[in-house]
């Protein structure tokens, strides 16, 4: 489900492989980046941080709780 003109208040990671997690604005929890495709996780990773940093408003593809897009505005 798309949920659209975010904030991404938080970003986490850790030293493991594909471990990324966001908080967005208005959605409860920490929700994980998907994993599967090393570049996939950087790049949506990359851009969830861009967005937090630049102060840029996102639109994120969330399923079962695991982000799979991000589009950042």
């Amino acid at each position: 489900m798309w949920n659209n003109n975010k904030t991404v208040t938080r970003t986490f990671t850790t030293s493991q492989a594909q471990n990324c997690w966001a908080i967005i604005s208005g959605i409860s929890g920490w929700k994980k980046v998907k994993t599967g495709q090393k570049d996939g996780v950087a790049n949506v990773f990359t851009a969830l941080n861009a967005a937090r940093a630049g102060g840029k408003r996102v639109d994120v593809y969330i399923v079962n709780d695991v982000i799979e897009r991000v589009v950042m505005r």
